[in-house]
């Protein structure tokens, strides 16, 4: 697939995405957002991809929204045309020309089949860090830094952020950054459990492949697919015992499967698995068990 803003790498059964626009910093516009977009759906079909990287280009992660537009980056009418409005004028806000570009990609990450590491290599700014919420686990240069800049900026949070940061650091670790708008160093972001390790820059991507590659190498895709579900789905859910009846969908279901055949012989006979289910056509009949949510 050919892409302008990213690069789409396959080697290893992992997938690299490298946001790539070095001269602009890595900068977010409408185009990376449809790429990221198209990129995941791609990942999602392909069996050959057990884990996902995505990291940026150049010196930066990606520097926030591309503002060569100026004043008018942020106005959705002045850029795409004006929004319809109801009989009243007042704005029709279930308009898709509304919705948020940041949080359809997150939304996109957070539906994501496969494992999602991000390799933060250096600044990560406004929806250059907020992507990042919905990727699984963030691996953080010395040279990163992060800022959700949103407030000095007069706007606010995206990307569903108010959603996810929270959930990650805690609210009063996520109100401090967000009320402030200041960019911080990546030891403070490992200090607020933003991120899970700062490693040299040297070491970044040998850190996050090592740990892709296990994934790939020991474990079965569809329980893979089902466990990213199930964490995160789980984390607005209102009571254990929607958890309970997940998981014991998913310990019926799966309890039949060969890879589970599979996966308690290879123990007992002291040998690496071979796992045969594939999530493009192996998930089990209880999946998806969420309705999916619409823009209304």
């Amino acid at each position: 697939m050919a892409y302008e803003t990213i690069k789409y790498e396959i080697a290893d059964e992992i997938l690299t995405i490298t946001l790539n626009r070095p001269d602009k910093l890595n900068a977010f516009n409408a185009k990376m957002q449809a790429e990221l977009i198209e990129a995941f759906d791609a990942a999602d079909k392909d069996d050959n991809v057990r884990a996902i990287i995505v990291t940026g280009a150049g010196r930066a992660f990606c520097a926030g929204a591309d503002l060569s537009s100026g004043a008018d980056t942020f106005d959705r009418d002045a850029k795409r045309g004006p929004v319809k409005r109801l009989a009243s004028g007042q704005v029709d806000y279930s308009d898709p020309q509304v919705r948020d570009g940041g949080g359809q990609v997150t939304l996109r990450i957070f539906k994501s089949l496969k494992p999602v590491i991000a390799a933060v290599n250096g600044p990560a700014v406004g929806i250059g860090v907020t992507m990042q919420l919905a990727m699984d686990i963030r691996i953080a240069s010395e040279a990163a830094r992060f800022g959700f800049v949103f407030s000095q900026r007069g706007i606010v949070p995206e990307a569903a952020s108010s959603w996810f940061l929270p959930r990650l650091v805690g609210i009063s670790q996520a109100l401090e950054w967000c009320y402030t708008g200041r960019v911080f160093p990546a030891q403070e972001a490992l200090a607020g459990r933003l991120v899970s390790k700062v490693v040299p820059p040297d070491d970044l991507l040998p850190t996050a492949r090592a740990l892709a590659k296990e994934i790939a190498a020991k474990t079965a895709p569809v329980s893979v697919a089902l466990i990213r579900q199930m964490m995160w789905r789980m984390m607005g859910a209102d009571d254990p015992m929607e958890a309970h009846k997940v998981d014991s969908r998913g310990i019926y279901a799966r309890g039949r499967s060969d890879d589970v055949k599979e996966g308690v012989t290879s123990f007992l006979e002291k040998r690496p698995a071979q796992f045969k289910n594939k999530v493009s056509s192996d998930m089990p009949d209880y999946f998806p068990w969420w309705t999916e949510r619409e823009y209304k």
